[in-house]
């Protein structure tokens, strides 16, 4: 009996009826099980628990966990303390209140009993609220915090605020009281009691600013330098750049790249062209990864366990190594470079009429940055930017509006609004926080990326070739409700938000407001992550039924494989009589790869949040025990009887005026109209104030603000 017989006969035998759940003794005398297949039998049991498909209950039987109300799933945790469990594919298959999680951590795999006589918030019938039962495996990672004590005890404060709870330590192990440290889980058999942990490695004091990056990479497991065999390899394939191979010789068109200012790698580049028929030609040129990077390389094996270049705020810790990633992959001006191009055909109302895909060899005619474009698209005629240069610029721009026209048109998700990016020395320090916005430039790539991405996704799901998929699954019923509750609170009344036209319309509605960014990080959190896998499905936020990452194989693992697998449909259909087949993933092996590049992903965004957030902290922190306060606008978002929350938009963080802070007398609560009196002066939501930090709670991750004198 091959693997998938025996998953399948093994499901199919616990779906039957069973006066008790059989044990894994009873199954394999049921499938009349031999020698090996018994071994097998139970990794297959195992496998199927950490996924979720059937679940282990008392007595070591196994059962489907609809059929026992359990269900089986990686636990997230919100800074409130409630906990989300994700089932496959990354969707929300159970809430569980913060006082259920029993001993369970972040990252953990869990096994949840439903229930919702234990819900204490939630009266929405569709939302699947449970208890945790069973911790089947650890978070295998490394926590870091800071090390304190009591009279009596050592404990360490993790750095993450999700860990509700601090971690007891036996000893210090060389390290002093303040230093930020290293731990590993010990055991926690009793949630009204810490757990405990020992010290691994101290990284020094806890704020010391130029340590915060290397506690993020050991938090959240990122990797850090290259081992020496694949730095080696990466010396000698640059080389392969003399031997392109057959290709499509691109280097007479006019292609010009865009990024950021301070990008670190460019790869992808743009050209547009008119067919014999005047129709518009997009031409997306992608660095050919793949051409360089082999299968089962020590590169390739190197960056399927990175699964992704992470950028942080004073380092990038690449997929690839600085030899092709800024090398011989970097799509920079006036020199050839290999490329994998889609050319799309569009009509006059933006919408693609066909594509064709091609490895390609180019020449990009000039980089811009996103700075360089925004006054050619208002109509300036900057000095050294030459006519046609300008020409294809405004054409861009006018097909990119058509593409995200259509796009709202059919509802997808407008989520687009200024970032923070933190600007930081040599050591670490913060030195300003500026906000990036998001505007008709970046809107120009973005709308040409997502075009050559659903492209691809089409080619090679009509051409039945096993792929990986970005699926973003719509929002569940229990993330909708807490959204819903919220946005209530905040005085709207957006109607039933798990539809997404509705979604979509209140979105637009808000855009502009002053608490426009604060109701979309609000929405964002609603929101199941997007993953990857290799069965197609819908990409909720974009409303595309056709969607895979193809874009950005120098730094996202999942690119690199779709690359391949489009060159060997393209090679099959040059030489469909050859008797040997271009090698193909299968799906299986996709399944994998999916679970590992949707996690590095995970950790990867994980620790970008933390460190940024915590760069910020240190530069309010600074200003505030250095006197040099700055005064800050701010606006009203929610109103509390003990205060108001509000928002400094200027730096995206969020924080508490409290009550003694708008009045030394008597301050009127007004819970009906959301509002706060003080004396004459009203604040509801959208006031907008002058503040100054007045507190930062770098461990809890707070802040609490104070009135701007006249």
């Amino acid at each position: 009996m091959k693997s998938g017989e025996l998953k399948q006969a093994v499901l199919e035998h616990l779906h039957a009826e069973h006066r008790t759940p059989p044990s894994a003794h009873e199954i394999s005398a049921a499938l009349e099980l031999r020698g090996g297949q018994k071994k097998r039998l139970q990794k297959l049991l195992n496998e199927l628990l950490l996924a979720g498909e059937i679940v282990r209950i008392r007595g070591n039987r196994y059962s489907i966990g609809a059929e026992a109300d359990l269900v089986t799933g990686r636990l997230d945790v919100s800074k409130r303390g409630d906990g989300y469990v994700q089932g496959p594919g990354g969707s929300c298959v159970a809430f569980v209140p913060r006082h259920a999680l029993e001993t369970a951590l972040p990252g953990d795999t869990v096994v949840v009993r439903l229930g919702r006589e234990i819900a204490d918030r939630i009266t929405d019938d569709r939302v699947r609220v449970g208890r945790v039962i069973r911790i089947l495996t650890r978070a295998q990672r490394e926590i870091v915090g800071t090390l304190k004590k009591t009279d009596r005890f050592l404990y360490v404060v993790p750095m993450d605020p999700r860990y509700k709870k601090d971690f007891y330590v036996p000893e210090m192990a060389g390290a002093e009281i303040g230093d930020r440290v290293i731990i590993r889980f010990a055991g926690w058999a009793d949630p009204h009691i810490n757990p405990e942990a020992e010290i691994v490695e101290s990284l020094g004091p806890a704020d010391t600013p130029s340590q915060d990056t290397i506690a993020a990479i050991r938090h959240y497991g990122l990797p850090d330098d290259f081992p020496g065999e694949v730095l080696s390899e990466a010396e000698t394939v640059s080389s392969l750049i003399d031997r392109p191979g057959r290709r499509l010789d691109c280097r007479d068109l006019f292609i010009l790249t865009i990024d950021p200012a301070r990008a670190r790698d460019f790869d992808d580049a743009l050209s547009l062209e008119r067919d014999e028929q005047g129709r518009r030609v997009l031409g997306v040129h992608i660095a050919d990864v793949s051409h360089f990077v082999r299968p089962r390389s020590a590169l390739d094996k190197e960056a399927r366990v990175r699964g992704n270049s992470v950028y942080l705020p004073d380092r990038v810790i690449p997929m690839l190594p600085e030899q092709l990633s800024n090398g011989v992959c970097s799509l920079v001006p006036d020199v050839d470079r290999l490329a994998f191009s889609v050319f799309m055909t569009i009509d006059d109302r933006g919408q693609v009429l066909s594509s064709t895909f091609a490895r390609t060899r180019i020449r990009s005619r000039r980089r811009f940055t996103y700075e360089d474009v925004l006054p050619v698209l208002q109509g300036q005629k900057p000095a050294g930017v030459g006519k046609q240069a300008i020409a294809q610029l405004r054409e861009l721009h006018r097909l990119a509006q058509q593409f995200r026209k259509r796009r709202f048109a059919t509802y997808a998700l407008e989520l687009d609004a200024p970032e923070p990016e933190v600007v930081v020395d040599e050591h670490g320090v913060t030195t300003g926080i500026r906000m990036v916005p998001n505007d008709e430039t970046h809107q120009l790539v973005e709308e040409c990326m997502v075009a050559a991405n659903e492209a691809t996704a089409r080619e090679l799901s009509e051409r039945n070739v096993p792929s990986i998929y970005r699926v973003h699954a719509p929002p569940s019923a229990e993330k909708m409700q807490d959204l819903m509750a919220e946005l209530a609170g905040l005085g709207y009344t957006p109607g039933d938000l798990t539809n997404r036209k509705n979604l979509a319309t209140f979105l637009r509605s808000v855009k502009g407001e002053a608490r426009a960014d604060y109701v979309r990080l609000a929405v964002l959190k609603s929101m199941n992550r997007a993953e990857y896998t290799p069965e197609r499905a819908e990409h909720f936020g974009l409303a595309k039924q056709y969607y895979g990452h193809f874009t950005s194989p120098i730094r996202r693992y999942p690119d690199l494989i779709v690359h391949r697998q489009l060159a060997a449909l393209l090679l099959q259909q040059a030489k469909p009589d050859a008797k040997r087949k271009p090698t193909m993933y299968k799906t299986a092996e996709l399944v994998k790869v999916s679970a590992i590049c949707s996690d590095t992903e995970r950790r990867a965004d994980e620790a970008e949040r933390a460190v940024i957030e915590i760069k910020k902290y240190r530069y309010l922190k600074r200003q505030l025990d250095e006197g040099t306060q700055q005064t800050y606008e701010a606006v009203v978002v929610s109103v509390m009887n003990f205060g108001l929350f509000v928002e400094i938009p200027a730096l995206q963080v969020q924080g508490l005026v409290h009550v003694r802070e708008l009045s030394s007398g008597f301050v009127r609560h007004d819970r009906t109209n959301q509002s706060l009196r003080a004396g004459k002066k009203r604040y509801v939501v959208e006031t907008r104030l002058q503040v100054v930090i007045n507190n930062v709670d770098m461990e809890g991750r707070k802040l609490d603000f104070a009135l701007a004198r006249a």
